[in-house]
C-alpha cells in the first residue's frame, strides 16, 4: 500500500479541518457551498469492508457530539451526503461518486457502498455535507479472486476503554501504514464515569438506551488518534461484550447491575446493535434486526488469505459454573458452544473451501487452553467451552486446513501460543497458532512483565507482555510474520512503539517460529 503522506494524514482527521482547511486541489473537482451550519465532520469518516470490487464508505454527522439525545446536534430532518472516490488526495479524477441519505433515525450515520472499483487498488475518500468537505481517507480493495496481489500488512487490536488512557496505540498503528485494520471487540465500554482517570466517560451512569450508546461511541469517535486509524486503512470489526454489556451471554446478563427487567434488557441489546451498526463501517446487511446483528461473516483477500470474522457472544451458552476461574467439569460437555452451532457449521464449511493460503479467525477471547497450577480455566474464554474448541480444531485437521491462524483479543495483554491437538499432553502435535494483542488502553499503563504466568501447566504458551499495544502482521504467500508492538504509557499522550517480540509462522509448517 502506498505510504499515507502528511498532508493525508492532516486530511484524514488528526487535525479538524472545515471545507476552507482543504487545499484548492481538492476543492477543486465539487462544488463548494458556503456553510450556515457548524462543522458536521466531528466524528471523522472511515471504511471496511473491502472486496476486489468495492469497499464500504462511512461517516456520521455530528457537530455537536456529547449531545445527550445522542444526536450530534442534528436537526431532525434527513441531510443530502456527496461521496467520492479517488484514486488521488487532490481528487482532480473521479472514479466513483455519488449522493446518500443521512437519516435522522438512524442518527444521520451514512453506509456508501463504493463499487465499480479495480481489485488491489489504493483509493482516497470524502463526503461533503450542509457545506462542508470531511476529512480525506484512504482505503483500498483486497486482490481478485485467484490472485495472491502485494504482501499484505495487517494490524490488529481491541479493548479501547476510553477512561483508562490516551489512545496512542491508534495512532502509532496508523503511523504503520497498513493495508487493513482488525479491530476484534470492545471498541466501547458501557460503564459511567470513574473519577480520578486519565480521561472521562461523558455520563455518570451505565449507558442502557439508544441516546446513550449513540453518544457513547461519539465521545469515543471524537478522538483524533482514533480517526487517524480509521482514515487510514479499510477495518474489520466484530464486538465483543462491552459494545453491549460486560460478560453476557446470548441473552442471558452476567449479574443484575443495573437493574433490568426482561423487556429493558432486550431493549438494551436492541440499542446497543443498532448503535453498533450505526458506527461501524459494515455492510447494509449487517444491520441490526431488533435485538439481533449478523456480525459472523468471511472476507476473502484475493488467494493470499480468508478471514473468518466470528462473533462469541452473541448466540453462545451461558458461561459454565458461574463464570470466572474455575475448575469445571461442565466445560467439557459437547451440548456446550461458544459459537453457537450453526455458526461452528459455518466455520468448518469455511474451512473446507481452502480459498486461499491463509484462514485467519478473527475473534475475542482466549483459544488456547490456559490454566492455573489448580487446573482452573477462564470460563468466559474457550476453556469454558472446551468441547466446542475440540471440534473447530478437529474440524480444520478432518479438512485439510493447512494454515490456521487465530486472532484474539479481550485479556488486555499480549500473548502468543502454539495450539495442540490435544491440549493434555504437551507432546501433542503443533496445529496451528493463536496471536493475542494487548488492548488499546484497558488495564492501563501495565507493569511491562514478560514471564509467561503458569508456563509449567501451559507449555504452548510462547509469548507474553503487560502493556498496551497491537499486533503488526506482514502476510506473504510464504510466511506470516507478527510483531508485537507496545507503548510504554498510555496515562500520557503520544509515546513511542517498540517491537516487544517478532515471530514467523511459515507456510505448511504450524507453529510460532522466534525472529
Amino acid at each position: 500500500m502506498s505510504p499515507i503522506s502528511r498532508r493525508t494524514l492532516v486530511l484524514g482527521g488528526l487535525a479538524a479541518a472545515g471545507a476552507g482547511a482543504l487545499p484548492a486541489a481538492a476543492q477543486s473537482s465539487v462544488i463548494t457551498a458556503t456553510a450556515a451550519v457548524p462543522y458536521p465532520f466531528q466524528l471523522g469518516i472511515a471504511s471496511g469492508e473491502p472486496d476486489a470490487n468495492s469497499v464500504v464508505l462511512w461517516t456520521r454527522l455530528a457537530p455537536s457530539p456529547l449531545n445527550a439525545d445522542g444526536q450530534g446536534g442534528m436537526a431532525n430532518a434527513d441531510v443530502a451526503v456527496d461521496w467520492q472516490v479517488s484514486t488521488t488526495d487532490t481528487f482532480s479524477t473521479l472514479v466513483a461518486s455519488g449522493t446518500v441519505t443521512a437519516k435522522y433515525a438512524s442518527a444521520h450515520s451514512v453506509h456508501v457502498v463504493a463499487g465499480g472499483l479495480s481489485p488491489d487498488a489504493d483509493y482516497f475518500y470524502r463526503f461533503r455535507a450542509q457545506g462542508h468537505l470531511s476529512p480525506v481517507g484512504r482505503t483500498r480493495t483486497a486482490p481478485a479472486v485467484g490472485t495472491n496481489g502485494r504482501d499484505l500488512v495487517m494490524a490488529f487490536t481491541s479493548c479501547a476503554h476510553y477512561e483508562e488512557g490516551y489512545y496512542t496505540v491508534y495512532r502509532r498503528m496508523a503511523e504503520e501504514n497498513p493495508g487493513l485494520i482488525l479491530f476484534l471487540g470492545d471498541y466501547i465500554y458501557e460503564y459511567g464515569a470513574t473519577a480520578g482517570r486519565p480521561r472521562l466517560h461523558a455520563g455518570a451512569s451505565e449507558i442502557v438506551s439508544l441516546a446513550d450508546y449513540r453518544r457513547r461511541y461519539a465521545q469515543y469517535k471524537s478522538d483524533p488518534d482514533l480517526q487517524a486509524a480509521h482514515a487510514v486503512a479499510p477495518w474489520l470489526v466484530v464486538p465483543d461484550d462491552h459494545e453491549v454489556e460486560n460478560n453476557y451471554a446470548n441473552m442471558v446478563r452476567a449479574d443484575s447491575t443495573p437493574s433490568l427487567t426482561t423487556a429493558q434488557w432486550t431493549a438494551r441489546r436492541t440499542a446497543a446493535y443498532q448503535a453498533y451498526y450505526e458506527n461501524m463501517p459494515l455492510r447494509p446487511g449487517q444491520a441490526n434486526s431488533g435485538n439481533s446483528i449478523p456480525l459472523y461473516r468471511r472476507l476473502r483477500w484475493g488467494s493470499l488469505a480468508t478471514f473468518h470474522m466470528l462473533d462469541t457472544r452473541q448466540y453462545r451458552n451461558d458461561q459454565a459454573c458461574g463464570d470466572g476461574w474455575k475448575v469445571c467439569s461442565d466445560a467439557d460437555l459437547a451440548t456446550r458452544s461458544l459459537p453457537g452451532n450453526a455458526q461452528e457449521t459455518w466455520l468448518l464449511d469455511g474451512l473446507n473451501q481452502h480459498y486461499g493460503t491463509w484462514d485467519i479467525l478473527g475473534q475475542q477471547v482466549f483459544f488456547a487452553r490456559r490454566f492455573d497450577s489448580a487446573g482452573a480455566g477462564s470460563m468466559d474464554s474457550w476453556d469454558g467451552y472446551r468441547a466446542s474448541r475440540a471440534r473447530i480444531q478437529q474440524g480444520w485437521i478432518d479438512r485439510g486446513t493447512r494454515n490456521p491462524v487465530v486472532l484474539t483479543g479481550d485479556v488486555h495483554r499480549a500473548w502468543a501460543s502454539d495450539l495442540k491437538a490435544d491440549y493434555s499432553n504437551a507432546n501433542s502435535a503443533v496445529i496451528g497458532s493463536e496471536l493475542v494483542t494487548s488492548s488499546v488502553t484497558s488495564s492501563g499503563d501495565g507493569d511491562g512483565a514478560t514471564t509467561i504466568p503458569n508456563l509449567a501447566d501451559n507449555p504452548w504458551l510462547r509469548f507474553y507482555q503487560n502493556r498496551r499495544g497491537y499486533v503488526r502482521t506482514t502476510i506473504s504467500p510464504t510466511q506470516l510474520r507478527a510483531d508485537f508492538r507496545a507503548v510504554a504509557k498510555v496515562s500520557e499522550h503520544d509515546g513511542a512503539v517498540s517491537t516487544a517480540k517478532s515471530f514467523v509462522i511459515q507456510e505448511g509448517q504450524p507453529g510460532l517460529q522466534a525472529v
